[in-house]
């Protein structure tokens, strides 16, 4: 059993392999932290995430899986969620591109790193959480940031979220805010009670309404990185 202090939360986590506790260990707190609450995964939860796969992953990574899900369960009691997507920073602005698993969002955070240096920090590759405090929309760093490990124990502030989808040419615009809540809805982890379905939908909302959104169409090419930061940042950097 340890602590960690996950988006400003102090959750106690009981577990059973050694695997999360070092997966995590960038965020361990005192012992003497109160928690906001606990989890743990149960045999049950190990089992049936074992049988959602055809990979024989190791009992610890299943159990962090599992963990870092039921943590999913309880953010939005805490006026928090977890949200699929990637997430950079650059001059105190957050960026966050999320896609369908395999569509290429890694990619297109490796090529804005290519592209700006030690300019940008990847805050999270995969699994942030998102919170709203004093009207403002903050994503978090958490140690569950996909196979790369990008992640950095910090927040940033949310300016910009773009759905990232693959094209032959490179083109950016603004997405219809009235259709990006069900895109999104799709990227997060669906809470198990109707009343915390519904805290995460007005989150949702709040969200959208303080964020600009964009979709972009890309290659795999520096090129794209140069055009989605253009019209996300301003139009700083040229093509040529």
């Amino acid at each position: 059993m340890f602590k960690i202090k996950l988006a400003g939360f102090i959750i106690e986590i009981r577990n059973r392999y050694d695997f999360v506790k070092k997966q995590c260990v960038d965020y361990v707190v005192d012992d003497n932290e109160k928690a906001l609450f606990s989890v743990e995964a149960t045999d049950l939860d190990i089992e049936n995430e074992q049988n959602s796969t055809e990979y024989n992953f190791d009992k610890g990574y299943l159990e962090s899986v599992c963990i870092y899900r039921n943590i999913a369960y309880e953010l939005p009691k805490h006026d928090a969620f977890l949200f699929h997507a990637a997430v950079v920073e650059v001059d105190n602005n957050g960026y966050a591109f999320t896609a369908k698993s395999g569509v290429g969002k890694s990619t297109h955070i490796k090529l804005w790193k290519e592209l700006l240096g030690d300019k940008l920090t990847i805050v999270n590759g995969d699994k942030p959480i998102i919170r709203e405090i004093d009207g403002k929309i903050y994503a978090f760093g958490t140690p569950w940031c996909g196979k790369e490990g990008y992640n950095v124990n910090t927040s940033v502030e949310l300016k910009a979220i773009c759905f990232v989808n693959r094209g032959e040419v490179d083109e950016i615009v603004p997405f219809d805010k009235s259709k990006a809540v069900s895109k999104i809805v799709h990227q997060i982890i669906v809470p198990k009670s109707s009343d915390d379905i519904v805290k995460v939908l007005e989150m949702l909302d709040s969200f959208i309404k303080k964020l600009d959104i964009w979709k972009l169409k890309c290659t795999m090419n520096i090129s794209a990185a140069k055009v989605s930061f253009n019209a996300m940042k301003g139009g700083q950097i040229s093509e040529n």
